[in-house]
């Protein structure tokens, strides 16, 4: 399945993400809430260290094993609601401090999956700083490894 997922900027604090997965909403969210499953795409595909209490209060932590260094992420689950929504905080261990929340929604029309991700930030400078770090790359590579795990699944 060629690549669509598409990014926009929604307001000075947001960065918007959605990406559709030919695969039952159910399985997509299995494979964020599960970490026998986040481990095998959440990294771009790289070796993942995962650490999950799926649960509202409940935290995660995770570090990614890549070619170019070790990058550590944690955060703590606010909402959820399976298998439409996850609301969680996501913080860069590199960078302290500037937590952001994102909003996971997920709907599913004729087998398929919309992922809508809605992340807000404190600042527009914490907003533009994220952009500017390659996260979309980032994002596009682990939707791209996620689709590929959601096809071994299906």
């Amino acid at each position: 399945m060629s690549d669509n997922l598409t990014v926009t900027l929604p307001s000075d604090l947001e960065i918007k993400m959605v990406r559709v997965f030919d695969a039952p909403r159910e399985l997509v969210f299995e494979a964020h809430a599960k970490v026998e499953h986040v481990k095998h795409w959440w990294g771009r595909g790289n070796p993942l260290d995962c650490e999950m209490d799926f649960r509202p209060g409940g935290t995660y932590r995770f570090v990614e094993h890549a070619p170019d260094g070790d990058y550590a992420f944690r955060g703590e689950y606010r909402e959820i609601r399976a298998p439409e929504l996850i609301v969680q905080t996501f913080e860069f261990e590199g960078m302290p401090g500037h937590v952001c929340v994102e909003t996971l929604e997920l709907t599913e029309e004729g087998g398929k999956t919309t992922v809508t991700s809605v992340t807000r930030f404190d600042t527009k400078e914490d907003r533009d700083g994220m952009v500017s770090s390659g996260m979309e790359v980032g994002a596009r590579e682990s939707y791209e490894a996620l689709a590929a795990y959601l096809a071994k699944l299906s």
